[in-house]
């Protein structure tokens, strides 16, 4: 029975995963240049299993060289929202759309002309219809049998933070390399990342060059 019910779930979450797939859009595209172009931060908010994925899509951005923290939204309404500041790109996590936690930052949000990506299986949503961004994790069915609890949904928004963040990665990796992992595998690749930028390192104009080229790849 065990091992019925273990197949049963990992093949709801592999046809939600696969799913997924279908859906990336132009909002994907569009999130990632928001991203690319971020003097600031990017600041990730999400309530409970939201929250908690949040946390590591921001870890994960952290780790591969763009400055992200986590913001808890009720610690938000209670004096932390001072740490969203202009500049700053706020990516929220709300699978309903409506956590009302996330809905009352959306003032200072527009106040603050602060870019708004939002991952959440209702597109008709208010948090939704407030983004510059909408990446829809929406999904069939959770891989709780009762329903219940969220499952298939977290494991949705976790996979399309790492598809964000890798191609937010891969963008970044055209100008820079790898400078974000000190030691280990990722230290080697950044030995022969800063070589390569030496043997061809020319003059400012040409890396400036470079920078465009690679916006223009996003």
């Amino acid at each position: 029975m065990s091992l019925e019910t273990a197949r049963r779930v990992l093949e709801i979450e592999a046809k939600t995963l696969s799913e997924l797939v279908e859906r990336l859009d132009e909002n994907f595209v569009r999130a990632v240049e928001i991203l690319y172009v971020c003097r600031g931060r990017v600041v990730v908010a999400g309530l409970g299993k939201s929250g908690l994925i949040g946390q590591k899509i921001s870890a994960t951005l952290s780790s591969t060289g763009t400055p992200s923290f986590f913001l808890h939204p009720s610690e938000a309404l209670h004096g932390d929202l001072g740490r969203l500041v202009r500049h700053d790109v706020l990516v929220a996590l709300s699978y309903s759309g409506e956590t009302a936690e996330l809905l009352q930052l959306l003032d200072t949000v527009k106040r603050l002309a602060i870019p708004l990506i939002s991952l959440t299986g209702n597109r008709n949503s208010t948090l939704a219809l407030a983004s510059d961004a909408v990446l829809d994790v929406g999904i069939r069915q959770e891989a709780c049998p009762l329903g219940l609890a969220p499952t298939a949904s977290t494991t949705a928004m976790l996979a399309m933070g790492d598809a964000l963040a890798m191609a937010l990665r891969e963008a970044r990796l055209r100008r820079s390399g790898l400078r974000c992992a000190p030691s280990g595998r990722g230290a080697r690749l950044q030995v022969a990342s800063r070589r390569g930028r030496h043997a061809h390192r020319g003059s400012d104009s040409a890396r400036r060059a470079s920078h465009a080229h690679a916006r223009r790849d996003l």
